[in-house]
């Protein structure tokens, strides 16, 4: 990681060194022309700034779908137009832009394989920008002429996403290419890079099944044919380090409760269902949260919910206040209280996939001396998990190749495994076999797929049965917001969501507002008029969830 941040470094004086002063910072000068150096740094930079732009842009998705805790009154405090300025900035004037300098220069000196890879993050940027916001700038966009470009729509954007793939996939399979890019996911084993776009091609149809259902199912079931989606071992995921003295290093989560407590609230809704809904813990729960207490709290200063009534627009069934008993300590969606005093009592973070501490049994007040991982956790861009509950959902709704059932079981069988795999390799290894041996979390994954499997077989319809695909989904995006943002948009599932804390709680974002500076500083950039407005594939009705 190390390595990372010293190109980082030359990034950020790119524009400052002359081109003989390039000679001092290379291995190598005798073999490196000026051109490459710039594509080796601009592709550094990409990289490192999808990170930044995934985990603001997942964040957002996982906070509206449950998995991590909402905060404010209303959708429409929680996500203003102000609060998108920084993931807009580092699409178009850091990603979108430095992709575009690359392709120049990849395309004169045929660096077909740093250009593959910038490709590939391209149509990711693209496609997510699309389902956050719908219709968004990209044929005007990087013109440095044009202050005021307007917007493509959201189909559009999403076609030149598709022919970025196809671009990528056939530049990873040319024999000539020059120059070898730091790749910080792959390590250059290009097989996985072309593995991975065949899954973000998944991606792309499933999320068009409601627009185009003949197409989506043609075109999975010529990648399914093609089987070369994403497998054990091949995860897109972006890798933290673990140097405290720098905290751009570490996971950002790690630096909002590490070491003192306190930060972010856990989602009571989410934890809920790992530790309580079946009857049973989930095997990842432990690796997900760490509690820094055994018993929920009693004293209303630390969490006045416990001495008020379930609002009156809850399902009287409705998770409320606290999971369980056991400490695990969370809020409410939207819950708008102020804070109290519960630094130390709060669930945090766990090992996974924030790099933060493994949960033995033992709750204690986080401090400086357990510090587990310290951050240097991943963002889970892409798991291969992720491909089977995607096949899965292709199979049941759109008739797609494959058993829907087989896939499900393989889906949460892969990342029940790759939960605890992660983990083994972390400074937590030794604490997590002290507490659970492989053969004990294995019959723990086994126990839990037969409830899985037993479910499934009960279900008496196919809508019953995408419940359970899809609740299964959104249980293992912890981490994966984007995802879990487009499931519930395109599917309505997992439904019963816990609702937010005051009756009028506002509208759910179909699509979230544009960001401020886009709107004040383009005169082609109108503002939505509220969050109704949905992206294109996204055809299910206003109201459809909330």
């Amino acid at each position: 990681m190390k390595k990372i941040f010293i190109y980082m470094l030359f990034i950020s004086g790119i524009f400052t060194i002359t081109s003989c002063d390039f000679d001092k910072f290379l291995d190598n000068p005798n073999e490196v022309t000026f051109e490459s150096s710039n594509v080796d740094f601009l592709l550094n930079r990409i990289q490192v700034d999808l990170a930044d732009f995934y985990r603001s842009t997942q964040l957002r998705g996982a906070r509206v779908t449950r998995i991590e805790h909402q905060a404010s009154d209303t959708y429409e405090i929680a996500h203003q137009a102000v609060n998108q300025n920084g993931t807009w900035a580092r699409a178009y004037a850091n990603i979108l832009n430095d992709v575009k300098a690359l392709k120049d220069l990849a395309e004169k000196g045929n660096f077909r394989r740093h250009l593959a890879i910038a490709q590939t993050i391209e149509a990711y940027v693209l496609m997510v920008l699309v389902d956050q916001f719908g219709d968004v700038p990209y044929s005007e966009a990087l013109d440095p002429a044009n202050f005021n470009p307007k917007r493509d729509g959201g189909a559009e954007v999403y076609r030149a996403a598709f022919d970025l793939l196809n671009a990528a996939k056939a530049n990873f399979a040319v024999v000539s290419s020059i120059g070898n890019p730091n790749d910080f996911f792959y390590a250059r084993t290009y097989t996985k890079w072309t593995r991975l776009v065949n899954t973000l091609l998944l991606r792309y149809h499933l999320n068009l099944k409601l627009v185009d259902r003949a197409g989506a199912t043609a075109a999975i079931n010529a990648l399914v044919a093609e089987n070369n989606f994403l497998k054990d071992g091949d995860d897109f995921v972006w890798k933290y380090g673990v140097s405290l003295a720098d905290p751009q290093s570490v996971n950002p989560k790690y630096n909002n409760q590490y070491p003192n407590g306190g930060g972010a609230y856990q989602s009571t809704f989410f934890m809920w269902h790992l530790t309580e809904a079946k009857g049973f813990d989930d095997p990842r729960a432990k690796y997900y949260f760490y509690r820094q207490v055994g018993v929920n709290p009693t004293n209303e200063a630390q969490a006045r919910c416990l001495t008020e009534f379930l609002p009156a627009h809850y399902p009287v069934d409705m998770i409320w206040c606290m999971t369980g008993t056991r400490g695990y300590w969370g809020r409410d969606h939207l819950d708008p209280q102020g804070i109290p005093p519960d630094n130390l009592g709060r669930t945090l973070f766990g090992i996974y996939p924030v790099g933060a501490s493994f949960d033995n049994n033992q709750p204690a007040p986080m401090s400086a001396a357990n510090r587990g991982n310290s951050g240097a956790g991943i963002e889970p861009i892409m798991l291969a998990a992720y491909v089977d509950f995607m096949l899965a959902e292709a199979a049941l709704t759109l008739g797609t190749s494959g058993d829907a059932k087989a896939l499900l079981i393989s889906a949460v069988t892969k990342h029940i495994n790759y939960v605890r795999s992660w983990s083994l390799g972390t400074a937590e290894a030794a604490k997590i076999r002290a507490f659970q041996s492989d053969a004990d979390y294995n019959a723990a994954r086994d126990s839990y797929i037969t409830y899985i499997s037993n479910e499934y077989d009960a279900a008496v319809s196919d809508a019953a049965r995408l419940r359970i695909i899809a609740r299964e989904y959104w249980i293992s995006l912890y981490g994966g917001g984007n995802e879990a943002y487009n499931l519930y948009r395109r599917t309505g599932q997992p439904d019963n969501m816990q609702p937010g804390q005051i009756p009028g709680f506002g509208r759910f974002p179909r699509t979230f507002f544009y960001p401020l500076d886009h709107v004040n500083l383009n005169r082609n950039a109108p503002q939505k008029a509220n969050h109704d407005v949905r992206t294109f594939w996204d055809t299910n009705p206003v109201g459809f969830i909330n």
